[in-house]
């Protein structure tokens, strides 16, 4: 058959599979990447050959009208590229991206499904690895807010918590100067300390985050 000549020298790796999924046609560059010769598979059923997966895990035809009907419309450009993970002779299982094209037979009726297959197991893998490492970022970032949200870096003094009770209640710095018998620069000193101690930087931040890790009333 013409059609299988031709796909015959395309780089790509390349198989035929019928409305039923039946392997027609198998090139050089598909025995090279999926590790098995033609006169294997021809004739056999593709799932039997490649097991494949689609991007959930989920069984996934990997060729035939199955396959196709979910994407592909007449009055589309066709169907659009798609990632299987499928199972290799040698390499176990890869990655690769599918692109189709649909040959109508007009003079028999029959419909075969031309598969294009790219190895882009390197690609997924990386991107596996990044999402994990992504996830194990959040984690640190979460676990750290949980921290830092419960304890101080360093533990209040009973003046530093007295001042930021006062604060709470309302009262302004000359007042609560007065009240404790010490100078507006002593006070302001605690208020560093006590800011530094907690990683805050304002006044009213300090007194939020000790109300929240329960350091104050």
């Amino acid at each position: 058959m013409e059609l299988f000549a031709l796909l015959e020298r395309t780089a790509d790796a390349t198989y035929t599979v019928s409305g039923d999924g039946t392997l027609c046609s198998w090139n050089a560059a598909a025995e090279r990447l999926f590790g098995y010769a033609a006169e294997e598979v021809i004739g056999r059923n593709v799932d039997d050959v490649l097991d494949a997966r689609d991007i959930l895990g989920t069984n996934a035809l990997a060729g035939g009208a199955d396959a196709a009907a979910r994407q592909w419309d007449a009055t589309t450009a066709g169907i659009p590229a798609f990632d299987l993970e499928i199972r290799t002779r040698r390499a176990g299982r890869i990655w690769i991206n599918v692109s189709t094209i649909v040959v109508d037979n007009q003079r028999t009726g029959r419909r075969l499904f031309v598969r294009l297959a790219r190895d882009v197991d390197h690609r997924r893998r990386k991107e596996a690895l990044l999402g994990q490492m992504l996830a194990a970022a959040r984690q640190v970032v979460a676990i750290n807010e949980e921290a830092s949200d419960h304890s101080p870096v360093e533990v209040l003094s009973s003046q530093e918590k007295t001042i930021l009770s006062l604060f709470a209640e309302g009262r302004n710095s000359a007042a609560i100067a007065r009240e404790l018998a010490i100078s507006p620069q002593t006070l302001r000193n605690h208020l560093h300390h006590i800011n530094r101690k907690l990683r805050t930087h304002t006044r009213l931040e300090a007194v939020t985050h000790a109300q929240r890790r329960g350091l104050i009333a």
